[in-house]
């Protein structure tokens, strides 16, 4: 893949998983990374745009991927790839580091070869 691609961490508030996916990732240079949450109650909360911009949807828990398709079924949703992390730790807490760069880098392997 020639272009960076662009990566949706979503979560269920975008308080602490997808928010930490972020700040973790946001100056890697191999892709561009943003994060919502589900919740009508996010700070920044998922739209259309997110999804048209997204190469790969990472959700949290298997049932967040599927409200995304039901959601948006009007769009062309790009792949969700489950990370299944819980919704068990706080803001950068150190494990929840650890999860997100293993799993993270994982689904990126898998999808781009990067």
């Amino acid at each position: 893949m020639t272009e960076r691609p662009n990566i949706l961490v979503v979560c269920g508030r975008n308080i602490r998983r997808s928010r930490t996916a972020e700040y973790i990732f946001k100056n890697d240079m191999r892709f561009a990374i943003r994060s919502v949450g589900l919740s009508p109650k996010s700070e920044r909360q998922l739209k259309d745009k997110d999804l048209v911009w997204a190469n790969l949807v990472l959700v949290m828990e298997r049932g967040q991927g599927a409200r995304i398709k039901e959601s948006y079924w009007h769009l062309a949703v790009p792949p969700i790839d489950v990370l299944h992390i819980a919704d068990e730790y706080e803001y950068l807490e150190s494990e929840l580091v650890e999860l997100l760069t293993e799993r993270i880098n994982k689904s990126l392997n898998v999808a781009f070869q990067i």
